[in-house]
């Protein structure tokens, strides 16, 4: 059984910065083998993708929405992938997710395997 813990969500003013962790396990999971994903959802919308990140950190990709503003990472070693989140807005308001999937990278919401529970983060004006 996978289980991914998100942490680190809460209540900031814009302009503020959040780092989002999200720490895995599974007796037979094996972190390294996986792309992560980070995934958000607003009251009353679908959830969307933020950003990914493949097995290594090597390759990364993010939603034009937080282009620029927001880095994902990886440590291996801890089976933890992170979320830098900087210039935080209100439309940033949502729960945010980490989810994992084999092989390569990918930014559709079907094709993640494991999901979390998921951390609020509610950016006010």
């Amino acid at each position: 059984q996978v289980q991914l813990v998100e942490s680190g969500g809460g209540l900031v003013q814009a302009g503020d910065s959040l780092r989002l962790s999200c720490t895995a396990s599974g007796r037979t999971f094996s972190f390294s083998s996986y792309a992560m994903g980070w995934f958000r959802q607003a009251p009353g919308k679908e959830r969307e993708f933020v950003a990914a990140v493949n097995w290594s950190g090597v390759s990364t990709w993010y939603a034009d929405s937080v282009k620029g503003r927001a880095t994902i990472s990886r440590d291996n070693a801890k089976n933890t992938v992170y979320l830098q989140m900087n210039s935080l807005k209100p439309e940033d308001t949502a729960v945010y997710y980490c989810a994992a999937r084999r092989r390569t990278l990918a930014t559709m919401v079907a094709t993640y395997d494991y999901w979390g529970q998921g951390t609020q983060v509610t950016v006010s004006s």
